[in-house]
């Protein structure tokens, strides 16, 4: 953020920085050096805004770090609403927030990486940037909590874009041309990491705002512990907040096919072992068949 400030002045932008954490890393210390800082208010030893200096000063743009943080008092309890007043102004913000700060967000990361935090800003008012930048930090081995939260942020990221093609359309009067209504198709089997599939898809289907359909592919001679397996995967599914139907046949990859195909399924997801034997080296994995299988639609594979 404050590289693109940098960059913003020396293409001869006038950019001020209306908030920086307290605790600055050293590597961003120079770049400051470079910039004009509007100082912030002290209220109670939280840092706050100064709203009408940075107005005096009318800059093109305004840098503000920390746009979760709340304030003490005044007419705008939060970072986000000093935001809303200066962008009211006509000054263009550069704001960073972090994701467990979105709202929407919180629980899902809480669950991932067991830090609450209680400062939030509103995904509706995420969704009227104009911009929105994925900052990652590149990790070796990174672990599946990492890879779920990197796929959260890429799907909240399209969604913002999404918002702000829609917000152009309306403004222009121009008509949005259809597309196709998505429709996910979770496939559980007791191996599989149900929970963590279930979790993506709501988190995809929250995008596109579709519907979520679940399948279990229950044998014909089911023992009792496919069924008690069975009851399980149930429960898990009535808990998400979604139906799931149970398909009994032998060919588990043309019982969820022709499922998919007649529900108007567009994405699947499904469960994927990494071992093999002597028979999946002859004829192939069931995710390998199930993607043959299923042209036309997107497979979601999920190893375990």
């Amino acid at each position: 953020m404050f590289d693109e400030a940098r960059r913003r002045k020396e293409r001869g932008q006038d950019v001020v920085v209306g908030a920086v954490q307290p605790e600055v890393q050293a590597e961003i210390k120079p770049i400051l050096g470079e910039l004009e800082v509007i100082p912030t208010l002290d209220m109670e030893g939280v840092p706050a805004v100064d709203i009408a200096a940075i107005v005096r000063r009318h800059p093109e743009v305004c840098i503000v770090d920390g746009l979760a943080y709340d304030n003490l008092w005044g007419r705008r309890p939060h970072r986000w609403q000093d935001v809303e007043q200066l962008l009211a102004h006509g000054i263009n913000v550069v704001a960073s927030v972090n994701l467990q700060h979105i709202d929407d967000q919180r629980d899902a990361v809480e669950k991932l990486t067991r830090k609450l935090v209680k400062e939030t800003v509103p995904r509706e008012f995420l969704n009227t940037a104009d911009e929105i930048v994925v900052v990652d930090a590149p990790t070796e081995d990174a672990g599946p909590e990492l890879s779920t939260l990197r796929e959260m942020a890429l799907v909240l990221s399209a969604d913002v874009i999404d918002a702000g093609l829609q917000r152009y359309l309306q403004a222009h009067d121009i008509e949005p041309a259809g597309r196709t209504h998505e429709r996910f198709l979770v496939c559980l089997t007791s191996r599989a990491n149900a929970e963590h599939m279930m979790a993506s898809a709501r988190q995809s289907a929250s995008r596109f705002h579709c519907d979520i359909f679940t399948v279990y592919v229950r044998p014909p001679k089911a023992s009792a512990a496919d069924l008690k397996e069975m009851d399980e995967l149930v429960a898990h599914a009535h808990d998400a907040g979604t139906r799931l139907d149970v398909l009994e046949a032998d060919g588990p990859v043309e019982s969820i096919v022709q499922y998919a195909r007649s529900h108007g399924v567009t994405q699947i997801f499904v469960g994927h072992s990494m071992k093999h034997g002597w028979r999946t080296r002859l004829w192939g994995t069931p995710v390998s068949r199930l993607i043959r299988a299923a042209e036309g639609m997107d497979v979601r594979v999920f190893p375990h």
